[in-house]
């Protein structure tokens, strides 16, 4: 078992920018939205709204809470973005003929092709931020990621 190690005290939480993990991760997150956004804007997508599309595209959701149970956006969020793609044409919606508190949303041609579009894009930019990475150093970080949300998780359903 290994040991719990505080990496962090009262007094080192104010160090080096460059030293915290918190400012690390938040920056690292924000530059990798601001290089997908600009790969997406020849779509007219925002970072955030290329994720419910791809969900719909690989039917990992029809309705606004499972989309928003997908992606890790609240369902008025989601609510909202569908407005906007529903406006650009990627989206119809439509009340359950069983449930009508129930919307279920699907992707229309222009959004088919779109999202069969958005993957490359994707990939390039991720790509792009991982050059120089080893197979290894790939792996580490994805592991180590996965960790830390693990804990993170943990953290958010013991409080």
């Amino acid at each position: 078992m290994r040991k719990n190690i505080k990496f962090y005290g009262g007094e080192t939480v104010n160090t080096e920018k460059n030293e915290s993990v918190g400012y690390l991760v938040t920056l690292a997150s924000r530059k990798l939205l601001r290089n997908i956004e600009t790969g997406l804007k020849p779509f007219n997508l925002t970072a955030n709204q290329w994720a419910p599309l791809l969900a719909l595209a690989n039917e990992r959701c029809n309705t606004v809470a499972g989309c928003a149970r997908e992606t890790g956006i609240d369902n008025g969020a989601m609510t909202r973005m569908l407005d906007r793609l529903e406006v650009k044409g990627f989206v119809s919606r439509k009340r359950s003929n069983n449930d009508r508190r129930v919307v279920n949303i699907a992707l229309t041609s222009q959004g088919k092709k779109i999202a069969k579009d958005i993957p490359p894009v994707i990939s390039e930019v991720l790509n792009q931020q991982l050059r120089g990475f080893s197979e290894q150093e790939f792996n580490l970080i994805k592991n180590l990621l996965q960790r830390f949300l693990i804990n993170g998780e943990t953290l958010a359903e013991q409080s």
